[in-house]
């Protein structure tokens, strides 16, 4: 029996409760306190799902996401995009002249500079943009604002002073829903994505060679990250999408080839593409 739950990290009113809302409206989002709480709330079956940031337009990957997804042993089977919408906010009764300083998450603020210097604001970096929110609202604070989602302003009682404050509108956060069984099934509107994480053997030109055949098979590779194990600095292990399922024929003859040139290969997920890509 499934609990209907989809587990995030942050405070309610989180740009991943945002995530939740969006990609899964009809189930309950369940706040966590760490990444590795919201694997392990899936893994003991406290949630069904898990939603997870792997990467921003403005920041660039998440920190740490790409050893944790392969150790999981949970699995892809959806990705989600959200616009990050920075809405300034106060407790009700405080107009935008009263407010002298914001707190919000370190990325939110830069991304909203250009605003905050136009009205005189001073920006207070927060561990949690939601959490900021939660307390702003518990304080009661009249002179001070927060920097977050407008589901945050909702959640926590607060007013909305000012929408999209952003410098550029293009600020975007890649999710990836994750669930403790694979879904290899061809489903949505048909076109797949399959990640999937390697390691190369230590020969020369050992990526070159492991690429070769995706080049020569026409699939079109639409990340490819190398990250540190083990503290180790000999970045061998890869996290790559690709475009196509692994029944692919195109698909299955460069995993095939792909096999020749590593120790291993491990998929972590086959998933319709997002509309939004």
């Amino acid at each position: 029996m499934g609990t209907n739950r989809i587990a995030f990290q942050g405070d309610l009113g989180a740009y991943s409760h945002e995530a939740c809302q969006q990609a899964r409206p009809d189930m309950e989002a369940m706040s966590c306190g760490t990444f590795e709480e919201v694997i392990d709330a899936v893994k003991s079956g406290a949630a069904d799902l898990a939603m997870l940031p792997i990467e921003n337009t403005t920041y660039g990957r998440v920190a740490d996401i790409h050893r944790l997804l392969p150790e999981s042993g949970l699995h892809i089977i959806d990705e989600a995009f959200v616009r990050v919408r920075i809405c300034l906010m106060a407790v009700p009764g405080v107009a935008l002249d009263d407010v002298k300083s914001v707190r919000a998450h370190l990325v939110l603020l830069p991304q909203s500079a250009a605003f905050l210097k136009t009205h005189g604001i001073a920006g207070i970096s927060a561990a949690d943009s939601a959490g900021a929110a939660r307390e702003l609202a518990e304080a009661g604070s009249t002179d001070q604002g927060v920097l977050a989602s407008d589901l945050a302003a909702e959640t926590y009682g607060l007013n909305v002073l000012a929408t999209d404050i952003e410098d550029h509108g293009h600020n975007t956060t890649r999710f990836v829903i994750m669930s403790r069984e694979p879904d290899l099934s061809r489903r949505s509107h048909g076109k797949m994505m399959t990640t999937f994480v390697f390691e190369v053997r230590n020969i020369p030109a050992a990526l070159y060679k492991a690429m070769g055949g995706f080049a020569t098979n026409g699939v079109n590779m639409t990340k490819l990250e190398s990250y540190m194990v083990d503290g180790s600095f000999t970045a061998t292990r890869f996290y790559a999408d690709i475009d196509g399922h692994p029944d692919d024929r195109n698909v299955a003859l460069a995993l095939d080839e792909l096999s020749y040139f590593t120790n291993h290969v491990k998929i972590v997920g086959v998933y319709p593409s997002a509309q939004d890509r």
